[in-house]
C-alpha cells in the first residue's frame, strides 16, 4: 500500500477514534455497586478523607468519633467522648470539625478538641456543615439562625450569607470562588460568588432544586475535582453540573445524611445515612486536602529546617523566600476549570524568572497537582517561577485530553508572562512517571494539532525550551506500554487512559508516542531514574534525540526507587540536578 494512502488512513482512524473519545463519561463506576461498610452507628453524620489512610465519621447521636481504614475494612472509636459532632473537614494536615453539641468549631489535636471559636448567646447558634479553604478560614451553616458564617483562623466570625432557610450543607468549588450551600427545608441549593467581602447575600442564584416529592431533604454536601456538585437528598446523593445540570443520582437504601470522597485515589464516595456508612466506587475523584504548610501560622522562618513526615519525604512547608497562589484558573472546557499552584520567590526581582511547569505522576488515572508540590517549592526557592498543575485523569476523560491540559498551562503561562514576572522564552517543565511521560510529549509535540485542545490562548505556542523526564516512558506504541497492553491489558493503565490495546486503537498509542516525535526541534531533555527503577527506560529515545542533535542526558540515582523523586535523600540530589540543568537550558531574556 503506498504511504501515502497509509498516513490517510491512519489520518481518518484518528478523526473517528478521537470524536469516539470526546463522548461524556459517566462520573459514577458502573461495574461497583454501593456497599454498606458499618452500620453500628446512632446517626453517622459528615465524613472527612484525611488524604493518606482513614476516613473519620462522627456519631452525632452516639456522640463518638470514628475512624475507618479502607485498607484493613476495619472500624475503630478514635474518641469515645466526642459530643455531639455534625461535622468533619480535613486540610491543612489537621482535622476540623462542627463540635454541634458545644456550639463550637474546634480541632482534633491529637485526641483532645480544641475551640477555634465558641459561639455565644442564651441560646447560642450551633454548626451544623463546615468547609475549610486554603487559607484555614471555615465556613459553616448556623441552621437555626438561617445564615452562612466565616470563622478566620484567629476566631474571628463574619456572615457571609444571611438570609437563606434552613442552610445546611456547605461546600466550596475547587478554586473557592463560589460557596455552594444546601437550604433543607425547601431542597435548593444555592451559589454565591466569594469575590466580594462580607456579606455576598446578594450575590446568590439558585443552582438546583430537589424534584422529588414533600420529603425534606437537602443536606450534607461535597465537590469533586472537576467542580461537580454532590448533595444528600430524602432517597440519593444528587450530582449537578457546576451551571446546574443534573449529572446523576445514586439511589441509597436508606436516607442519605452527608458524603465526602476518599480512598488512597480519592475515588470512592463515602454517604453517611440513617443505615450507616456507605461507599461507592466513582471515575471521577475528589479534591485532596491541602497538605501540612499552607497557613501563615505554619510557615517557617529562614532558619528553620522543616522534614517530612516521618524525616524521608520533603517538606511542602511554604516558606521564605517562597510565596504562592493556590487554585489559578489555566483553562477551561465548558463548565470545567483546570487548576495551578504557582510558587515564585517572594523577594523582589527587576527581571523576567525562568519558569518551570511541574506535571505529577500516577499512572494516568490518580494523582493531583499537591503531590509534587515540594518539588514546585525547592525549584522557586531556587530563583523560578513554577506552577504545579492539574490535568484532567483518564477516569474523567481518556487521552488526549490531559496533554491538552498540560499544552494550555504552557500557553496560559505564556499568555501572562508580564503579570507573573516570568520569562515567556524560558518555559521548562518536570515531570516524574506517567507525568514524565506528559512532559516528554509535551517536549517533542508541540506542532501537532491534535495535541493542542482548545482550553484557552489559542494564539500562544505550548512549545517548552527544556525538559525534565523522571522514569517516564516516551515510548507508548512500542515497548514495556504497548506490550503490557496485550499481555496484561486488566492491569493495564494505558488500555484505560487509551481506550483500548494497542490492538484495538493503535491510532491513539501512536499519537501518545513522545519517542516517534521527536525531531531537530525538540528541546534539551534530562532523563533522571533512580538505579533500581530500569534506568535503560528511554535508552532508545535518547539515540533517536542525538541521531536529531538534541542535548540529551540520563542521571541515576543510586539505590533510588519508582518515585525516589519525593523521598529524601535522592530528592535534594534531585532539585540540586533540576537546578543545574534548567540554568544552563532556560536563560532568561534570549
Amino acid at each position: 500500500m503506498p504511504r501515502l494512502v497509509q498516513r490517510l488512513l491512519l489520518i481518518l482512524s484518528l478523526i473517528a477514534w478521537l470524536s469516539a473519545v470526546a463522548s461524556a463519561q459517566s462520573l459514577i463506576d458502573e461495574s461497583s455497586e454501593l456497599e454498606t461498610l458499618a452500620t453500628e452507628f446512632g446517626l453517622a453524620d459528615g465524613p472527612a478523607w484525611d488524604g493518606g489512610s482513614v476516613l473519620y465519621v462522627p456519631d452525632v447521636k452516639g456522640e463518638k468519633l470514628y475512624q475507618y481504614r479502607p485498607a484493613q475494612a476495619k472500624l475503630s472509636v478514635l474518641l469515645p467522648e466526642a459530643g455531639k459532632i455534625s461535622a468533619t473537614f480535613f486540610n491543612h494536615g489537621q482535622l476540623y470539625l462542627a463540635d454541634n453539641g458545644n456550639a463550637a468549631i474546634a480541632i482534633l489535636r491529637e485526641k483532645a478538641k480544641e475551640a477555634v471559636v465558641t459561639f455565644e448567646g442564651e441560646k447560642p447558634p450551633r454548626p451544623n456543615d463546615l468547609a475549610v479553604d486554603n487559607a484555614g478560614n471555615v465556613y459553616t451553616t448556623l441552621t437555626s439562625e438561617s445564615r452562612v458564617v466565616r470563622v478566620t483562623p484567629g476566631g474571628v466570625v463574619e456572615t457571609v450569607v444571611s438570609n437563606i432557610i434552613t442552610p445546611n450543607g456547605i461546600t466550596l468549588s475547587p478554586d473557592e470562588r463560589t460557596l455552594y450551600v444546601s437550604a433543607y427545608r425547601p431542597k435548593e441549593v444555592w451559589a454565591y460568588d466569594l469575590a466580594g467581602v462580607g456579606d455576598v447575600s446578594a450575590s446568590g442564584k439558585l443552582l438546583a432544586k430537589m424534584d422529588d416529592g414533600d420529603a425534606l431533604g437537602a443536606d450534607g454536601m461535597t465537590i469533586d475535582r472537576a467542580g461537580n456538585i454532590y448533595c444528600a437528598g430524602a432517597t440519593d446523593i444528587w450530582i449537578w453540573s457546576p451551571s446546574g445540570k443534573l449529572l446523576h443520582k445514586i439511589a441509597c437504601p436508606t436516607r442519605p445524611i452527608n458524603c465526602a470522597f476518599g480512598d488512597p485515589d480519592l475515588q470512592s464516595l463515602y454517604i453517611t445515612g440513617f443505615g450507616g456508612l456507605y461507599r461507592q466506587r466513582m471515575n471521577i475523584s475528589g479534591r485532596s486536602p491541602q497538605p501540612h504548610g499552607v497557613l501563615l501560622q505554619q510557615r517557617l522562618p529562614d532558619s528553620a529546617e522543616p522534614t517530612g513526615r516521618g524525616g524521608s519525604q520533603p517538606s511542602t512547608v511554604i516558606r521564605s523566600p517562597v510565596a504562592e497562589r493556590l487554585d489559578i484558573e489555566f483553562a477551561r472546557y465548558g463548565d470545567r476549570r483546570l487548576l495551578m499552584d504557582i510558587f515564585r520567590p517572594s523577594y523582589p526581582v527587576n527581571v523576567p524568572l525562568p519558569c518551570v511547569v511541574v506535571v505529577h505522576g500516577g499512572g494516568w488515572l490518580k494523582g493531583d497537582k499537591s503531590k509534587f508540590r515540594a518539588i514546585a517549592i525547592e525549584l522557586a526557592a531556587r530563583g523560578y517561577v513554577t506552577a504545579a498543575i492539574e490535568y484532567r485523569l483518564g477516569g474523567e476523560a481518556e487521552f488526549p485530553a490531559a496533554i491538552h491540559d498540560c499544552n494550555a498551562a504552557v500557553r496560559f503561562l505564556r499568555a501572562n508572562a508580564s503579570e507573573l514576572l516570568l520569562d515567556p522564552n524560558a518555559i521548562g517543565a518536570v515531570g516524574g512517571s506517567a507525568g514524565g511521560h506528559l512532559v516528554g510529549l509535551m517536549a517533542t509535540g508541540p506542532d501537532v494539532p491534535e495535541l493542542q485542545g482548545t482550553g484557552g490562548n489559542q494564539a500562544e505556542s505550548s512549545r517548552l525550551q527544556a525538559a525534565i523526564v523522571m522514569a517516564g516512558p516516551l515510548e507508548i506504541a512500542t515497548g514495556s506500554v504497548a506490550e503490557r497492553s496485550l499481555k496484561d491489558p486488566a492491569s493495564s493503565n494505558s488500555n484505560r487512559w487509551l481506550g483500548g490495546s494497542i490492538a484495538q486503537v493503535p491510532e491513539a498509542y501512536h499519537l501518545a508516542d513522545a519517542a516517534e516525535k521527536i525531531s531537530a526541534n525538540t528541546p534539551p531533555i534530562l532523563f533522571m531514574v533512580g538505579e533500581l527503577d530500569n534506568p535503560e527506560r528511554n535508552a532508545a529515545a535518547r539515540e533517536r534525540l542525538r541521531a536529531a542533535g538534541v542535548w540529551t542526558d540520563v542521571r541515576i540515582y543510586p539505590d533510588g526507587k519508582h518515585g525516589c523523586w519525593n523521598q529524601e535523600p535522592w530528592f535534594s540530589d534531585m532539585a540540586a540536578d533540576m537546578d543545574t540543568f534548567f540554568k544552563e537550558h532556560l536563560p532568561v531574556g534570549q
